[in-house]
């Protein structure tokens, strides 16, 4: 499920705490007893974690059968820096309508244009001709090629 569940975080934090007069660093939990979970939401992906030991339910979801309502990227931003870990900035290669050949996957040798680069994901959405018709793939820097 890589392509699909990108990250699983503990939010923690360094805290510094005296005992017995002895000074000493120790990680705590942000927020005990939650996980956060970077991924695409889709029938396969939610049964995965749903069903993951321990998982008990989901912020946001109403029911036993309803999806869970996604953090906001301020949200996630606003933990990961309590956490001091700073979201990484890609040097991205790539620029809107450019051209590029797919090195692997199902589309391997098609060329397409570049519509949407997503630098947080690393991904590109790139429209490959198909049959006639212009197709949105969503694909990884890695999987591409500049021509």
């Amino acid at each position: 499920m890589t392509d699909k569940i990108f990250r699983v975080l503990v939010p923690v934090e360094e805290e510094t705490e005296v005992k017995n007069g002895k000074t000493k660093s120790v990680t705590k939990k942000v927020f005990p007893g939650y996980v956060i979970v970077e991924m695409v939401m889709t029938d396969d992906s939610w049964y995965v974690v749903r069903n993951t030991p321990g998982v008990t339910g989901f912020v946001g979801s109403a029911g036993a059968g309803s999806k869970p309502t996604p953090l906001l990227e301020e949200e996630v931003e606003a933990i990961l820096k309590q956490m001091g870990v700073e979201q990484p900035k890609a040097e991205v290669d790539f620029e809107l309508k450019e051209s590029v050949k797919v090195k692997e996957g199902p589309f391997a040798n098609f060329v397409g244009s570049i519509e949407d680069i997503q630098i947080d994901k690393q991904k590109l959405k790139v429209h490959v001709n198909m049959f006639g018709r212009e197709t949105p793939v969503e694909l990884d820097f890695t999987q591409v090629e500049k021509i």
